[in-house]
C-alpha cells in the first residue's frame, strides 16, 4: 500500500513539473488567458456596481455581499480547475482517440491517474481573485470570523469543489458510451454562472434546478449566505457536505461503469 501511495505522489510531481514547463513553454497563451480571465471578471463587477449604483440592495441583498458571495463562488471552481481539469480532455478526445487504455494499464485507479495528470496553474489567478473579492468586502458585510466560521469555511470549500469535480466526472463519463462529451460538461458547467447570486433573485425552476438537479448552489451561494448571515447551518453548510458526497459517489459509480462499457478502437 504505501508503495503504491510513494508511487502515487511520485507520478503527481512529475505531472506538475510537465505542467510548469509547459506553461514556460506557452507563456503568451498563459498571459492571454490570464488576462482573459481577469477582464472578464472586471466587466462583471462592473456591472453589479452599475446595477446598484441605481438601486440600494437587490432583495435585501447589498453590493458588497453578493461581491463575497461572487468571490466566494470562485474558490471551489478554481480548486477543481486547479486539480481535475484533465476531465475536460477524457470528454473532448481522450476516449475518442482510444488513448484512454494507457491509464487502464497504470497501477492505480485510472479516475484517480486521470486527475492527477494535469495541474493547471493557470487556476491560481482565478483563486485569488475570489480570495480578492472577498478581502475586499472585510469591514463591509457583518461576518464574525470565529475560530468555528474560520474551521467551517476551510471545510466547507473542499466539499464544494467536489460538487464541480462530480459533475464533470458523470459527463466526461458518459464519453465512454458516446465516444465524446465534452459538450454536454460544457452544457452543464454554464449553469454554475447562476450560482454566483442569490438563489431568491431567480424564479423556482431555475432555483430547484441549481439548488437540486445541478447542485451549484451548494458551490457558492448557500455556504456564503451562512457566513454571512449566520442563519440555516445545517442546510447551507451540511447540505454542501451531503450533496457533495452522495454526487461524487454516483460519479464514481458513472466512472466505474464507464471504464467497464469502454472499448478501446480510436477513429
Amino acid at each position: 500500500m504505501f508503495a503504491n501511495l510513494r508511487r502515487m505522489m511520485k507520478m503527481h510531481r512529475i505531472f506538475i513539473a510537465q505542467d510548469l514547463k509547459r506553461m514556460m513553454e506557452y507563456k503568451i497563451d498563459f498571459l492571454t488567458g490570464a488576462f482573459s480571465f481577469l477582464l472578464g471578471q472586471a466587466i462583471n463587477i462592473i456591472f453589479l456596481a452599475i446595477i446598484f449604483s441605481q438601486i440600494p440592495t437587490l432583495i435585501g441583498w447589498t453590493f458588497e455581499e453578493i461581491v463575497f458571495i461572487y468571490g466566494f463562488s470562485l474558490l471551489p471552481k478554481a480548486l477543481d480547475h486547479l486539480f481535475c481539469d484533465n476531465l475536460w480532455r477524457v470528454g473532448y478526445f481522450i476516449v475518442d482517440k482510444g488513448d484512454f487504455d494507457k491509464y487502464l494499464t497504470r497501477p492505480i485507479n485510472p479516475l484517480f491517474s486521470v486527475i492527477v495528470e494535469l495541474f493547471q496553474v493557470d487556476a491560481l489567478g482565478e483563486l485569488i481573485v475570489g480570495l480578492l473579492l472577498i478581502g475586499s468586502t472585510i469591514g463591509q458585510v457583518s461576518i464574525h470570523w470565529s475560530v468555528l466560521n474560520v474551521i467551517l469555511f476551510l471545510i466547507v470549500l473542499p466539499f464544494a469543489t467536489l460538487i464541480y469535480t462530480g459533475v464533470k466526472t458523470i459527463t466526461a463519463a458518459i464519453a465512454f458510451w458516446t465516444k465524446r462529451s465534452g459538450h454536454i460538461t460544457h452544457m452543464f458547467y454554464m449553469v454554475n454562472d447562476f450560482a454566483k447570486y442569490p438563489t431568491n433573485i431567480y424564479n423556482s425552476f431555475i432555483k430547484t434546478v441549481i439548488t437540486y438537479i445541478i447542485p451549484f448552489a451548494f458551490t457558492a451561494f448557500y455556504p456564503a449566505s451562512y457566513f454571512l448571515t449566520g442563519e440555516n447551518p445545517w442546510f447551507n453548510i451540511g447540505g454542501t457536505v451531503v450533496i457533495s458526497v452522495v454526487l461524487f459517489t454516483v460519479a464514481v459509480f458513472v466512472w466505474n461503469k464507464g471504464v467497464s462499457a469502454y472499448e478501446s478502437a480510436g477513429s
